[in-house]
This record gives C-alpha cells, structure tokens and sequence, in this order.
C-alpha cells in the first residue's frame, strides 16, 4: 500500500507504493511549479538503471508546470527485487506503471521512456492506450539492432563490486564510454554517472544498484538472431504524438528503424543528438530544446 505523507526532499516527494502482487516500489514525485501547464510526466529508466537517471531532467520539466512521476521499476534502485525473476518482463513493468497510476491518482500522462522505458510504453500503449497522451522514446524504437544487444549481455549482471566511488566510475566508463565520446576524460562525468547507477553495501564496496537476476532477460540471447520484432506494440502508441530522440552513434537504435517509424507515422517528430550513443541523457541541448518544444505543444 502507499505508505501514507511522502518524505520530501531534494524537489521531489518520495513515494512506495504496492503493486498488484504486493512488491514495493518506489516513485520520485516532483510537483509541478504553479501554474500548473499541462498533464502529468512519467518518466521510465532503462534496463540497468534507476529514477536518478533523470535527476536532471525531472525537475526542469516540473518547473515548466508539469507533476513529473519516475519510478524505480522492480529490481532497481529502491524498489524491491521481485522473488520471481521471470516478472521481470515489460509486461509486468507496464502493470506496475498503471498500478503507480491509479495510486497517484493520474488519469493520463506523457511518458518519457530511455531504452527500456520506451518499450513498456510501447506495451502499455496495448494494455492501456487511454492512460498515454503523448510519447518521447529515447533511443529505442520497434525494432532493436543486435549489436546493440550483444553490448547489453556482456555487462548486465556481471559488475563486480568496486572498493570505492573512483573505481565504481571507472568500471562505468569502461562499460558505456564508447557511447560519450567527448566524456572520456571527464572524471566529474563519471562520477555522477556511477552514483546514479551504483549503491554503497553495508560492507563500504559499490555494486550495481539493480537486482543481478534482471540479466536472465538474456540467458538465452543469441547475437546471430534477429531481435524481436515490435512493431505491432507500436501501432497504437503511433496513434499519439511522439517525439523520437536517437543518439547519433547508437549501437542500439539504427537510422534505418527511425525510417520505418516515420514510415508508419508521418507526423513523427525526430531529434538526433551529435556524438552520443545510446542512450542520450535528454540534458544534451538538441534533446533538451527539442523536448522542451515538444511538450510545448503536447497537453
């Protein structure tokens, strides 16, 4: 159950909420600046992150005028781990989102969704198309590229632990720095970007702040096989305005599916951040400006 009057801290309300099985988890709850400007945002990490991923985003769009909701999806950050690691699918991400929802009280919303954000969007498009006003997915689309995927299952599950906060963001650079270019030799950058995706244990090492069985979603990949392919969970959403961000060296996100995207939805509104690979912080300028545009005109 909701766990009565919120702490609130750092901008944002903290929220624990039950899912339909019972497991706890968490919501970053910023409260827009009045007036208030348009329906609620929710924003949904990626596989191997957390809500800290839009530490920096969530309270600019709060202050546009708009209440903005990140969870922790189960198994990350400070959600609960699920006992059974067969419910971490997008099926299940998509029930706990409505299940976030309805205690919250939001009707409808704009969703933010990075990776795999984007696809329980998707999915959440099929179960629920009335809750999504609008999209903005960041670097994913119908259709994943297996190299892409091949990266993923080299590292999800298998960080070991670090012995301090210098070496935690060490390891972070050496998994995902070919996607920052320009950031290799930013020490700052790295930091943050290992304490938004490492939590201390009681022991003073640094780990990886998801639940390790989240990588049994790869136990059977096999980079020679096509990636599913998504395209009929994106029929509905297409129905909505969205916004595509693509970061210009994506492994995972080809031009080619953007093609297909607008292919399938004209009035799709495209970005392509320079020099980023997957996945764009939504900070970079072009995404800011063109999310910022975006929601402009979006209720």
């Amino acid at each position: 159950m909701d766990t009565g009057a919120p702490a609130f801290i750092g901008g944002f309300e903290e929220r624990v909420i039950a899912t339909v099985d019972g497991l706890a988890l968490y919501a970053r709850d910023y409260p827009p600046l009045e007036p208030t400007t348009g329906l609620p945002v929710i924003c949904l990490h990626g596989l191997t992150r957390n809500s800290r991923d839009f530490e920096i985003v969530a309270p600019r769009i709060a202050a546009l005028g708009r209440r903005v909701v990140v969870p922790d999806m189960r198994g990350r950050g400070k959600s609960a781990n699920d006992p059974d690691p067969a419910h971490y699918a997008p099926t299940v991400y998509a029930q706990d989102v409505i299940a976030i929802m309805d205690k919250l009280s939001i009707a409808k919303a704009v969703f933010v969704g990075t990776s795999m954000g984007g696809l329980i969007t998707m999915v959440l498009a099929t179960m629920a198309p009335d809750r999504i006003a609008a999209s903005v997915l960041n670097d994913i689309g119908p259709k994943i590229a297996a190299r892409g995927l091949a990266h993923i299952a080299t590292y999800v599950g298998r960080t070991q632990p670090a012995a301090s906060w210098e070496e935690a963001a060490g390891r972070v650079r050496d998994i995902v720095g070919s996607a920052y270019p320009e950031r290799l030799n930013d020490a700052a950058f790295w930091l943050t970007f290992a304490k938004r995706t490492f939590r201390e244990r009681e022991d003073g090492l640094f780990e990886t702040d998801y639940d390790p069985q989240i990588a049994l979603a790869f136990a059977d990949f096999d980079e020679d096989s096509a990636p599913p392919d998504m395209t009929p969970l994106f029929a509905p959403l297409a129905a909505k305005p969205m916004l595509s961000v693509r970061g210009a060296i994506s492994e995972l996100f080809s031009t080619e599916t953007v093609d297909a995207m607008r292919a399938a939805k004209p009035d799709l509104v495209t970005v392509t951040v320079d020099n980023i690979g997957h996945a764009p912080l939504l900070d970079e300028p072009q995404a800011w400006d063109a999310l910022l545009d975006f929601l402009a005109k979006v209720e």
